[in-house]
């Protein structure tokens, strides 16, 4: 067996917790364990998973990341909202859950410019830029502009 496991007191130690509190996550499933007669143990993927710290890659594994940075002129504010809408909903399609999409989406009103941050895989990723170019082509109504007038209030 090649990861690493800890018992709940290690797990206490860990994180600062009373070790009542480190069983009553396991009762409630908040924290995965497994039973080894009258004692548990609990993997370094599953106390990763409990801390939101990113799983940490397996020796030998190759870990691809794709970072994009899209920017978007002449959208006023009500235009960046609804498109950060779309993205947004767009990253959270649960297409890999063990490695989401992170997503920024900033607008500069002075510049009447938005930039779209996308953080993740690279399958993930292309997806969400294919969205994105969809709902920005100008014959798809979906933002709500006339063709040629992105932007104008």
């Amino acid at each position: 067996m090649s990861e690493e496991m800890y018992s709940v007191e290690q797990v206490a130690d860990l994180l600062g917790l009373h070790v009542r509190t480190v069983r009553g996550y396991i009762r409630a499933g908040r924290l995965r364990a497994t039973r080894i007669g009258k004692q548990y143990r609990i993997a370094r993927a599953d106390l990763d998973a409990l801390t939101g710290r990113p799983p940490t890659p397996a020796a030998g594994s190759a870990a691809l990341e794709v970072s994009s940075i899209v920017q978007v002129d002449g959208v006023d504010r009500a235009t960046a909202d609804r498109l950060g809408t779309v993205v947004l909903a767009g990253a959270n399609n649960g297409y890999d859950l063990a490695r989401p999409l992170r997503v920024q989406v900033v607008h500069d009103a002075e510049r009447n410019r938005m930039k779209i941050v996308i953080l993740g895989g690279a399958a993930a990723t292309a997806d969400l830029l294919r969205l994105l170019d969809a709902v920005l082509d100008a014959d798809s109504g979906l933002l709500g502009r006339e063709e040629g007038k992105v932007g104008d209030a």
